[in-house]
């Protein structure tokens, strides 16, 4: 037993940085939070100011530590868990990124992925790595920066540029540029890691001409990557967990056994499927990744992932400004009893699993002259349920194992008419876990693992707690016409821009 006291679990997300500490029982002593500035320099092109990140993370770190009235040597290690396949190239000697961060959100590569599609190479890339050829993915924006920083591609083969995803430029920045490594959730998202052979791959680097020497080391979830700079809080804490979101919310979720899932519903949706202990090829349009990989034992996962979830709810509040705060949404929303027939899909970054169109745009139909301001509430809140259905069904259809119950958790899943309507959608068991902060709770899991904080999975289990249980309530005949309406509603949304030349 490590006899320092706490965690620390950097939670690095697409619209703030929170840094959470942990104690012995995996409670929550402490959280600060700062959300951060996004970038939209042209419809579809979503971006961040990588320092901004870095110092947002930072000085929540700071601060979370000092509401405990704690010091840095009170932490015994740190996790990271960030915003995945988010492409950040910087250079090595100054440290200055060459361009702002391309979000994993961002469609700008959408007619390049799709001539690699036309060119019959989509087979080859889904063998290799367990994805698809989608501008979700970094490594075709990391060719982007290469091909439009003036300048960058000339470094890079120089060797003098540097690609990580946030979990490379956090880890890079805490240990003053001594350490270049990502882990194997992170490096699964590029495009570029080679799910059989555990590498980077050679025949993918030439196909996006990305220089291997721009990528960092791919090492395991659960090591000491190294040590925070003395500088900065919490100094000389070894960086021991890292796991890209979704990874980390499995096993914060305590999904350790195949079979067992949970669905995040932050900005985006993402369902994970644990498959043990090989890959499960998906036939139904979901992904191949990998869960985790502690010691030199590897878990796999299937994963579906809807790019616009909670998302939808700021954009009701911040854009068509129908409510002020995103609780009030559900407020609204319970003063009707459904939704008049009217259909919300938040395809404003195109869709994603199982559809994989980055074409769509949002529609909203079934409009007639009684819709209000409640019907426009709870259709947004039934959208994130509907996507999250459409990736359940095919999650089943791969598996081949029907959902017993779904463990749920972001900041989406407080809303109670939401989760009502999910476990009616899914005619299925919804669970709540009493801490729903399971992205960072998984980071200080596999961090605290590496340095004997906690002795095993199952001491972690110990620690999972129901908070809310929902069993459906509607019918199954009601619930499966409404899908029918859904469907039809997806169909008017999909392939709405037009491809222009790659």
């Amino acid at each position: 037993m490590n006899e320092k006291k706490y965690i620390l679990a950097f939670d690095q997300g697409t619209t703030s940085s929170r840094s959470i500490i942990f104690d012995h029982d995996a409670k929550i002593v402490s959280v600060a939070q700062k959300e951060f500035q996004q970038i939209y320099p042209k419809p579809g092109w979503v971006e961040h100011d990588p320092m901004e990140i870095w110092s947002s993370q930072s000085s929540t770190a700071a601060e979370a530590i000092s509401r405990a009235n704690l010091s840095g040597d009170d932490i015994a290690a740190v996790g990271v868990t960030n915003q995945r396949e988010t492409t950040i190239v910087w250079d090595k000697e100054t440290g200055k990124p060459v361009y702002n961060a391309i979000v994993w959100q961002d469609r700008r590569t959408a007619d390049y992925c799709l001539k690699l599609k036309e060119e019959g190479l989509e087979a080859m890339v889904s063998e290799k790595t367990g994805l698809r050829l989608d501008p979700y993915f970094a490594g075709t924006k990391i060719r982007w920066i290469l091909e439009n920083v003036p300048g960058a591609r000339q470094k890079a083969e120089s060797g003098k540029l540097l690609f990580g995803t946030v979990d490379s430029w956090l880890v890079w920045q805490l240990t003053g540029g001594k350490v270049h490594v990502t882990d194997v959730t992170n490096a699964d998202r590029t495009l570029l890691y080679n799910i059989e052979k555990d590498d980077w791959d050679d025949d993918l680097l030439k196909l996006f001409n990305i220089p291997r020497c721009m990528l960092p080391e791919i090492r395991s979830c659960s090591e000491v990557y190294g040590h925070v700079k003395q500088n900065l809080y919490p100094a000389g804490a070894p960086i021991s967990g890292i796991a890209g979101d979704q990874h980390a919310a499995l096993f914060g979720q305590a999904c350790f056994a195949p079979g067992m899932v949970k669905n995040t519903y932050g900005t985006g949706c993402f369902l994970l499927m644990n498959t043990g202990e090989k890959p499960v090829r998906s036939q139904n349009n979901l992904l191949t990744t990998v869960a985790w990989r502690i010691g030199n034992k590897t878990e796999y996962a299937l994963e579906g992932s809807v790019f616009i979830g909670g998302a939808v709810v700021q954009w009701i509040r911040d854009e068509l400004q129908m409510v002020r705060t995103a609780p009030e949404i559900d407020e609204v929303a319970k003063t009707v009893t459904d939704a008049g027939g009217l259909y919300i899909v938040p395809a404003f970054a195109g869709l994603g699993a199982p559809h994989w169109d980055p074409y769509a745009r949002g529609v909203a139909v079934g409009i007639t002259r009684g819709t209000n301001r409640a019907h426009f509430c709870r259709a947004a809140l039934e959208s994130i349920a509907f996507q999250s259905a459409d990736l359940i069904t095919a999650m089943e259809k791969d598996s081949g194992l029907s959902l017993k119950e779904l463990r749920v958790d972001g900041g989406a899943c407080r809303s109670e008419p939401m989760m009502q309507f999910q476990s009616d959608l899914l005619q299925s068991r919804v669970v709540r876990p009493k801490c729903i902060e399971t992205t960072a709770m998984g980071a200080a899991y596999l961090a605290g693992l590496a340095v004997g904080f906690w002795d095993s999975k199952e001491t972690i289990s110990k620690h999972w707690e129901k908070d809310a249980i929902f069993d459906p309530h509607r019918d199954a005949a009601e619930m499966a016409n409404m899908r029918k309406g859904w469907d039809k509603a997806l169909e008017r949304a999909k392939n709405w821009e037009e491809a222009s030349e790659a």
